[in-house]
């Protein structure tokens, strides 16, 4: 295939990238279903090789410019990585024995499922509480415009579900943000800016340890040309979306999230059939 062919990919991993870094998702969860639309006869494997490696350029600008702002908990986003990482590598490894049938039909129903408890638990700002339990962690972060960020959390339940977000994320292509993002704000108590953030900062590490295995494995040479064309478009959105975070109230970030996360999911169940 020419090279100039690939060119319409730019302008496409713009728009995920600016979509994927404002709602901290890095946007394979749109890449994906796009791209099983685009190639129906590509391996799962293949698909999900190119939106890891496209996720991690998209998760490591979004993370540089929310490093600049100061919202990245680098503790805990550390902590996260280090279970993410494992499960990442299993989830990689996985993809190769799932037929297409059936990758469709598990991506789109939990997509849908994600979906439909962000719009049964919409509040995107749960009451702030600062555990004195000795097992929990609390934090303190300052960003650079001022803004004060306290809260805490429970280490081993954001431990386990990380493993979890590791293996599927990597095991889909879809990155992790989508599952991260409402765990971290909803249930570990991060204020939504900081969640998104943070799990940037988790995703670059995390969807590099994917690409990685898939290099060993063989599967991401196929891709390359449109992982790179993909690549330079989200690396510029990245930078866009993360400006626009500050710009866009927290609700509407999960908002906007539910209500991609249920168009896609329904797309993607009708490949099935």
């Amino acid at each position: 295939m020419n090279i100039t062919s690939y060119f319409w990919l730019i302008p496409l991993g713009f728009i995920i990238g600016t979509f994927g870094t404002l709602i901290g998702a890095g946007g394979g969860f749109v890449l994906v279903p796009i791209l099983l639309l685009l190639y129906p006869q590509e391996d799962p494997e293949i698909i999900t090789s190119i939106s890891l490696a496209v996720v991690f350029f998209n998760a490591l600008s979004g993370s540089v410019a929310y490093m600049r702002m100061r919202r990245i908990d680098f503790k805990s986003g550390l902590l996260f990585s280090i279970t993410t990482i494992p499960g990442a590598i299993l989830g990689a490894i996985s993809t190769t024995a799932i037929p297409r049938r059936a990758f469709d039909l598990i991506l789109g129903t939990l997509l849908i499922a994600i979906a439909m408890l962000l719009i049964i638990r919409p509040n995107a700002t749960p009451r702030r509480k600062t555990s004195t339990a000795a097992s929990h962690f609390s934090r303190h972060l300052i960003e650079t415009d001022g803004t004060e960020h306290r809260f805490s959390y429970n280490p081993l339940l954001a431990v386990g579900v990380s493993f979890l977000v590791g293996y599927f994320s990597s095991l889909l292509g879809i990155g992790g943000g989508i599952i991260h993002v409402p765990f971290l704000s909803q249930v570990l108590n991060f204020p939504v800016h900081v969640a998104t953030a943070t799990s940037h900062f988790t995703l670059a590490i995390m969807a590099l340890a994917g690409t990685l295995v898939h290099v060993v494995m063989g599967t991401f040479h196929h891709g390359v040309r449109r992982m790179i064309f993909l690549a330079v478009g989200v690396l510029a959105g990245a930078q866009l979306g993360a400006w626009l975070s500050n710009r866009v109230h927290g609700k509407w970030i999960i908002r906007g999230l539910a209500i991609a996360l249920g168009f896609v999911g329904v797309h993607v169940i009708m490949l099935v059939w």
